[in-house]
């Protein structure tokens, strides 16, 4: 089968600069259950000595930090010709703001509160410009074949009417073929990651979804992996 180029390999690693411990935590978590290592740093000065100590696919800092902020020790990385891409999370959302962040030398300006989601997303879509890998437009495990543009859905030639969330969960086990997605990871890439986790609406659109892509065919390509979630694959 073929995997999605958006998928992290396990040796994509990432500096998380965050003073804030439940932030930082829920990054880091988020991070890892994606596939990425994760290195933290707690301030400015120890994310710099990081930057410059070892190789990062990605950086992702916090601005209002102790010792250092952030937008020094943007300007400091880049001051080394250090050109590790750069994802500035802050509580300031300003556009003043965000120009100041860019013109330090960072490459994207996520707003606090943010979505895991779309955290991620913009991690991907620096990956994807340093290593000028390009979005795919059609994802296909097996015989399941999905166009990103026309959002057409078909299986053994048969097209599937997918509801917009049923496509979004589709949409998200495909391009993470083979790779088992928990439950948490679903409903904050699909749905908002502030989400009930106690919720059942995962379970039932995973078996809306069982209706139509796997009940007609002669076997299943969405597997329940018991206590972890879920997994996209030709065989059990």
């Amino acid at each position: 089968m073929e995997k999605s180029r958006l998928n992290p390999a396990p040796t994509m690693r990432i500096l998380l600069v965050e003073d804030d411990k439940r932030t930082a935590a829920f990054v880091e978590k988020g991070l890892k259950q994606a596939g990425f290592t994760v290195e933290k740093a707690v301030d400015g000065e120890e994310g710099l000595y990081a930057a410059l100590s070892a190789d990062f696919d990605v950086i992702v800092a916090d601005l209002m930090m102790p010792r250092m902020d952030g937008l020094t020790m943007i300007e400091e990385i880049r001051k080394r010709k250090v050109m590790i891409p750069v994802i500035i999370l802050s509580a300031r959302r300003s556009v003043d703001d965000r120009v100041r962040g860019l013109h330090a030398g960072g490459d994207d300006y996520l707003p606090k509160p943010f979505a895991f989601s779309e955290l991620l997303a913009r991690i991907q879509a620096l990956m994807r410009r340093a290593t000028n890998v390009s979005e795919p437009t059609k994802l296909h495990v097996g015989d399941l074949r999905m166009d990103l543009l026309s959002r057409e859905v078909t299986r053994e030639g048969r097209r599937l009417e997918l509801q917009p969330l049923e496509f979004s969960l589709l949409e998200y086990l495909m391009r993470n073929p083979g790779r088992v997605v928990s439950k948490t990871m679903i409903l904050e890439h699909v749905w908002d990651y502030n989400f009930d986790p106690a919720t059942n609406v995962v379970e039932a659109r995973i078996s809306r979804l069982r209706e139509k892509v796997d009940r007609p065919f002669s076997h299943p390509l969405i597997h329940t992996v018991r206590g972890v979630g879920y997994v996209l694959r030709e065989k059990t």
